[in-house]
């Protein structure tokens, strides 16, 4: 039996809260259980210098964990001057995730910055601050088309993401922080609404896992992020 008494298919229970940050474009509260990420969209009306000229726009995001997200406070990062390498490795694959399901040349010349501030930590940050960074990014570029900023939503599909593991020996879906901790693999897979691939994480911790364990995590993760995606759908159809 799983810590939190889930199937090993079952996802934590996940809210979207869309419209969490006032003068953001975009934003929106995203909890996997007690996983808790905040995520806001910020229009920037130019694009980074190293693509001015060229016609077309471009999607990134910042990633942070809050001091007292976890159960000890940690240093704030922006004390140390710089990123640690976990931090820039996941906004670095944040943006790499929104940018896969984005018409960067309907933007214009312009930049999207969805900063992901993870509130609450119990496993799964990088999954949840993805699956939120998607609903603030829409938010932001229905806000530019309702301005007649673009003539048409550059979105092209969903994007969520989700983890799976090996706790066990058995395959499971939605890792929380006592299962991840002591998983025997653990992995993060990152799919469009259409089941395209984007990014296929995964590490053995102890002892290699197996083609067919790969396969079943695979599977899980597929069906993880359909029900991710019909959520983003019901809070997108909300009124804003």
């Amino acid at each position: 039996m799983r810590p939190s008494n889930r199937a090993p298919s079952a996802l934590r229970p996940v809210t979207i809260e869309r419209g969490v940050a006032r003068y953001a474009e975009g934003s929106c509260l995203v909890k996997f259980g007690d996983t808790h990420v905040l995520c806001a969209a910020s229009l920037e009306d130019k694009p980074p210098p190293w693509l001015r000229g060229q016609g077309r726009g471009w999607v990134t995001a910042e990633y942070a964990m809050l001091p007292r997200a976890t159960a000890s406070r940690t240093k704030r990062e922006s004390a140390s001057g710089r990123p640690s390498g976990r931090t820039h490795e996941i906004q670095r694959l944040i943006g790499r995730s929104l940018r896969a399901v984005v018409d960067l040349q309907g933007m214009g010349e312009r930049q999207v910055v969805v900063d992901c501030d993870v509130i609450q930590a119990d496993g799964g940050t990088r999954t949840a601050a993805i699956t939120g960074a998607w609903v603030a990014l829409h938010d932001c570029l229905a806000w530019m088309h309702r301005r007649s900023m673009i003539k048409h939503m550059p979105l092209r599909d969903h994007v969520a993401a989700v983890s799976c593991g090996v706790v066990k020996g058995e395959v499971v879906l939605d890792l929380d922080y006592a299962e991840d901790s002591s998983a025997e693999t653990d992995a993060n897979f990152v799919v469009t609404g259409a089941g395209g691939l984007v990014e296929v994480q995964a590490t053995a911790e102890n002892a290699p896992f197996t083609e067919e364990q790969l396969g079943g995590m695979l599977s899980l993760a597929r069906a993880g992020i359909a029900d991710l995606v019909a959520l983003q759908k019901a809070a997108v159809a909300k009124a804003p």
